[in-house]
Order: C-alpha cells, then sequence, then structure tokens
C-alpha cells in the first residue's frame, strides 16, 4: 500500500518472453514435520474462528435487545470476518497439508480481489464503529437520532461499495501487469506486494493507485478513528464521577484493542518503502491480521459485553 517509489522502466524484451499463466504459493513452512503440526493447529482456528462469528451473527439477528447500531456494526465485521478468513485460510491449509502448489492467474487475482475488498471493507467499518461510540458517550442525548436505522445501513453500505471500488481498480492494474517469471510467491496466499515483485514492466501506474488508496482508505479510516478516540478520550476525562469514566471507557476499550492490533500489523506490512524486504517476517504479520484478529475479535467484543452474554445464556437455556 503506502510505499509509492516510482519503478524505473526495465530494460527487458518483453516480446520475446512468455506471460506467466500459473504462480506458485511457497506457503509458510517447508518443513512437512512442522507443517502438519502447523495445518491442525490452523484447521481447528478456522473452524473456531467460523464458530465464533456464526454465534455473533446469529444473536446480533435473533435478540430484539441487540438491534442497536453497536451490534448492528458487530454483526457486519463478524460476516466480514468470516468471508475475510475463507479467502485467505483455505490456501493456507492447502500450503500446509500439500506443500509449494500451483495456483492459475485467473484464481489468483480472483483472491487478490476479494482479499483487497475485505480488507478495504473492514479499515472503513472499524471507522465506522469508532464514530458509533464518539456519538453514544459524546453527544449520547442525540444518539437515536445521528446513528438512526437509515445512518447505519449507509455507513455500512458505503463501507462495502468502498472496498469493491477501491478493490476493482487495485486488482485491474495488478492483473494488467506483465509477469515473466519466476513466478514464485514467498506467501500464503495472493497479497499485493508478492506480485508487484514479480512484475518485469513498468510499476509507476500500478504503485500510484496503490499509494493514492492507501492514502483514501487506509490512512482516512485511522485518522477518523484516532479523532473519535481521541475526542472520546477527552469527555471521559471531562466526567465528574469515577465509576461513569470507568463505564464510559469500558464501552469503547474492546475496541481500541481490536484497531489497535489490525492497524499494528498491517502499518508495519504496508506503509514501508518497496524497498525494503522482509517475507518470513511479513507472512508471520499476515498471519496476525488474517487469521488471529478475525479469531479474537468476538471473545474481545463479547468478553465484557453483559447484553451479549445474556443473549448467549437464554439462547443456551432455550435449547
Amino acid at each position: 500500500m503506502l510505499r509509492y517509489i516510482p519503478s524505473m522502466p526495465r530494460s527487458l524484451d518483453l516480446g520475446n518472453m512468455t506471460r506467466v499463466q500459473e504462480f506458485i504459493l511457497l506457503g509458510l513452512s517447508t518443513s512437512p514435520e512442522t507443517r502438519e503440526v502447523l495445518f491442525v493447529i490452523f484447521l481447528i482456528l478456522y473452524l473456531l474462528t467460523l464458530l465464533e462469528n456464526s454465534l455473533i451473527v446469529f444473536l446480533v439477528c435473533s435478540h430484539t435487545e441487540l438491534h442497536k447500531p453497536m451490534y448492528f456494526f458487530l454483526g457486519n465485521l463478524s460476516c466480514l470476518e468470516m468471508c475475510y478468513v475463507s479467502v485467505t485460510m483455505p490456501s493456507l491449509l492447502v500450503g500446509l497439508r500439500t506443500g509449494p502448489y500451483h495456483v492459475s492467474f485467473t484464481a489468483c487475482m480472483t483472491q487478490l480481489f476479494f482479499f483487497i475488498v475485505l480488507i478495504c471493507t473492514e479499515c472503513t467499518l472499524l471507522a465506522s464503529m469508532a464514530c458509533d461510540r464518539y456519538v453514544a458517550i459524546c453527544r449520547p442525548l442525540h444518539y437515536l437520532l445521528l446513528m438512526r436505522p437509515q445512518v447505519c445501513l449507509g455507513l455500512a453500505g458505503t463501507s462495502w461499495l468502498g472496498g469493491l471500488l477501491v478493490s476493482v481498480a487495485k486488482t485491474t492494474c495488478i492483473a494488467n501487469l506483465s509477469y515473466c517469471g519466476p513466478n514464485a510467491l514467498n506467501q500464503f496466499f495472493c497479497d499485493v506486494s508478492p506480485l508487484l515483485n514479480l512484475s518485469c514492466t513498468h510499476l509507476a501506474l500500478t504503485e500510484l493507485v496503490d499509494f493514492l488508496s492507501a492514502i483514501v482508505i487506509f490512512c482516512g479510516t485511522l485518522l477518523v478513528a484516532l479523532a473519535s478516540y481521541s475526542a472520546i478520550g477527552a469527555t471521559v476525562l471531562r466526567m465528574p464521577s469515577a465509576a461513569a469514566r470507568r463505564k464510559a471507557f469500558s464501552t469503547c476499550a474492546s475496541h481500541l484493542v481490536v484497531v489497535g492490533i489490525f492497524y499494528s500489523a498491517a502499518l508495519f506490512i504496508y506503509c514501508r518503502t518497496s524497498r525494503i524486504r522482509s517475507t518470513d517476517l511479513n507472512k508471520v504479520l499476515s498471519v496476525i491480521y488474517t487469521v488471529a484478529t478475525p479469531m479474537c475479535n468476538p471473545v474481545i467484543y463479547c468478553l465484557r459485553n453483559r447484553e451479549v452474554h445474556a443473549a448467549l445464556f437464554r439462547t443456551l437455556r432455550w435449547t
């Protein structure tokens, strides 16, 4: 993402080269013994992530007391997380089961398209959730008006539409590049940086699109989240009661944890110059925001949430 350094034209005779028709995903590990252990671990994490997020969606949809803006966004985030892990985790599991494996050019671009849609949508959803907490704490008397259902639907729809438009632009640029070999991606899924590193054509336009999309989506949503939580912090500090301060902070503390984990890993990977190479570390950090974050989000959001606890207890009692 944020690494716009215009590439110099490469003096290659592209006419004499064969376009790459498939890529090789090297995956996380080349040791068969390590792969077998990691396969079991990540399969359990994948199933657990789907179970947790499915449960959140079910609770939000089936309990009227959870029909509130905060839980509406949480339900959207859980749907997104299920799609997110289903885009990246199957290729991770296949790589752990079989070792480095071939993936067609079309399949790689399709995975890249959905990955960009979902990561951009998650950025915007997290910013929308920060705005929701800002209105709830800083403008409580206007909360029902400002966060009415039409506004919530608009924010969620804009998040998904924005991710779709950015992904169309980025994927189109990357798919139209020439890949003349080598074709090995040192990653467990088709990501932007590894693909750009394999291209044998001029990258200035693609890097410009990558840079501008990161400015608009990634940094823009991060600034919105930081501004919202700065205002929340100032409001909480002015509250006269210590009990009121603790209650106000507890409503958004879980969101702060999610935002911190997600943006910290993504900042380290994408907000660097293209000259820096640290692919093994990139794979570890990719696991954090493509595997660990979707699995932890339901736990972090609901661990101290009494309304979700009550809804879950009633569901278990009915069954």
